[in-house]
């Protein structure tokens, strides 16, 4: 019984046979996974969690620990990799309409992974205590205090004080510990609910239909290795060659209370949110801003109006779609620069389309598109 759940779950079992290169994503993210639990495991046989020694057994780790640079590097770039891979694989989702039923809590559990791979990402930024581990924590902590009547309580709740100190890194510790193995067990349930009551993945075309069916293995596995050795190839890349090129200088530089950075910005990943964020003057309503950009996207299965499952065939929204993209990148980017004219209006103008396509273009484009091919074929 066992060995039957194990073949048709892994190897016999049935997916569409014009699935591309962007349905590896899935299993590249758990390779991600599988690579930072692995890292971060033998990170914490060496780290101290104290702010007078972290940042010196980061440095230990580094140079003395027989293999250390790797693992470290290796942890650090894993999480910037972990989160293109995912990125891709929501976009990929948005243009195959592969939040429509059968797979909406599919696509629900999905968006719960992608917080919590966000707020782990965030308290592990905060443990090397550099200059932007000590101040970015100060900063995005804060905003809790935009909490009405609740705020400060909170904020001095997640520092376990009145200030980000040796309490505030005992705690951020101990939760990016734990943190990875929740997001494995919700890994398995987006994993179960694809297999189980979503009937397996979409395809390309947006059809539902197990006409054209072939075996997982080995067709889909053989290609899930080729995107795989693509992965490692970039990912070695830059760990033995250009390790710090997707972190920030300022992080080389041991925490400092008395010394503000000039610019204090989060890890590239978390850009997009944070430009969102800043294009909102009112401290609550930016807050507030931020956490809706998540929310929309766990929402869009409820907002697609559309009949036809996938943008590829629909020309408009397909527009929509890549204008979308280039919003986000353009986000990314101002989160990046000074808050400052003209980065503040440019920001704004993304963060209103970013919000306008998920709640107005995507809902109603596709529909008007159907009604306008039905008017021309009449």
């Amino acid at each position: 019984m066992v060995y039957m759940t194990y073949r048709d779950h892994v190897t016999a079992y049935p997916s569409p046979a014009n699935l591309s290169y962007a349905w590896n994503m899935g299993f590249l993210a758990l390779v991600c996974l599988a690579v930072q639990l692995v890292t971060g495991i033998f990170l914490a046989m060496h780290y101290v969690p104290n702010t007078d020694m972290a940042f010196y057994s980061v440095e230990h780790i580094l140079r003395d620990v027989w293999g250390g640079w790797l693992i470290r590097y290796g942890h650090a770039n894993g999480a910037s990799f972990f989160f293109a891979v995912v990125y891709l694989h929501i976009v990929r989702g948005l243009y195959s309409g592969s939040y429509m039923a059968p797979r909406t809590a599919v696509w629900m559990m999905g968006m719960i992974l992608f917080l919590l791979m966000m707020g782990t990402a965030f308290i592990g930024y905060v443990l090397p205590w550099g200059q932007m581990s000590l101040w970015g924590a100060t900063v995005i902590t804060n905003l809790a205090s935009a909490i009405p009547v609740v705020g400060n309580n909170v904020v001095a709740w997640l520092w376990g004080g009145y200030s980000v100190a040796n309490a505030t890194l005992v705690r951020f510790y101990s939760a990016h510990y734990l943190l990875p193995f929740v997001i494995v067990g919700v890994s398995v349930v987006h994993i179960i609910g694809l297999h189980g009551a979503a009937k397996g993945s979409s395809n390309p075309i947006g059809l539902v239909s197990g006409a054209d069916n072939v075996a997982l293995a080995p067709y889909f596995v053989v290609k899930d290795l080729v995107g795989l050795l693509g992965l490692a190839i970039v990912m070695t890349g830059i760990v033995c060659f250009s390790s710090e090129l997707l972190g920030h200088s300022d992080n080389s530089i041991e925490a400092n209370a008395m010394v503000t950075p000039l610019h204090i910005v989060p890890e590239w990943y978390f850009l997009p949110f944070y430009a969102i964020l800043r294009s909102v003057p009112h401290k609550l309503l930016g807050v507030v801003s931020m956490v809706l950009a998540i929310v929309v996207l766990a929402m869009v299965p409820l907002l697609h109006g559309s009949m036809v499952r996938t943008i590829r065939c629909l020309p408009l929204l397909r527009l929509g779609m890549v204008s979308f993209i280039a919003a986000v990148i353009i986000l990314g980017w101002i989160g990046g620069m000074p808050v400052e004219d003209p980065y503040v209006m440019i920001g704004q103008l993304a963060s209103l389309y970013y919000f306008g396509f998920l709640l107005v273009i995507l809902p109603i484009m596709g529909v008007l598109e159907l009604e306008l091919v039905a008017l021309m074929t009449k």
